[in-house]
């Protein structure tokens, strides 16, 4: 994962922050959470650096302090929202145990990440398409085909074993789990009826269980 420098594409004092390090740290990651909730609500695209500044209560040229430009913002939440993930992926993984086993850490592991990193996820499905296509995030593809290879091995591996029918498609079958549980973070509601165990839980069941009675 790449991870963006605060004084990317400046030098000399305009991209230091003034105060102590750890006050501009502070600053710093405020100013991330107001952009991610911006970036979430109004889209990539139609937020501009004054809408950020004056959500922060700053002038525009102040947010210069900290950051280049606001594809350094969002390339700071996504990273760091891919980093948390692809670590988790590959430690369920290696973990092991048959494909049903690791399948439910994996989708656990998505659903888990829908509060902590929700203004992220929101981004990634708004903007996935405008923002691949930059080369500084060349890293969102090659996390989803990383992300895919694991799935599609074991379903593959299940398909084998005789645990999960032969008749369908490893990878298509990868892409609707995934595409259902992303969707998520436009209903799921913090501190409603269920939380990201009991989703989990609910999701699992009519996965590996269906909706007919046996």
């Amino acid at each position: 994962m790449t991870t963006t420098s605060t004084n990317s594409g400046r030098s000399g004092g305009r991209g230091r922050a003034k105060g102590t390090p750890a006050l501009a740290s502070e600053r710093r990651e405020h100013l991330v959470r107001l952009a991610a909730e911006l970036f979430a609500e109004k889209g990539f695209q139609a937020t501009t650096v004054r809408n950020i500044a004056e959500e922060a209560g700053i002038l525009s040229g102040s947010l210069y302090h900290h950051f280049d430009s606001k594809e350094s913002i969002v390339d700071e939440i996504l990273s760091g929202f891919f980093g948390e993930l692809m670590a988790a992926n590959h430690a369920a993984v290696e973990k092991g145990g048959d494909p049903r086993e690791v399948i439910s850490a994996l989708v656990r592991i998505c659903f888990g990440t829908l509060e902590p990193h929700r203004a992220a996820i929101t981004v990634m499905q708004n903007d996935w398409n405008y923002l691949k296509s930059q080369e500084r995030f060349a890293y969102l593809s090659e996390s989803e085909d990383e992300v895919e290879k694991m799935w599609v091995t074991e379903i593959k591996k299940g398909q084998k074993t005789g645990l999960f029918r032969e008749d369908i498609d490893p990878k298509l079958t990868y892409r609707m789990i995934r595409d259902t549980i992303w969707v998520a973070v436009r209903w799921f509601q913090p501190g409603g009826r269920l939380n990201a165990k009991g989703l989990s839980d609910h999701y699992l069941k009519v996965l590996f269980d269906g909706i007919c009675t046996h």
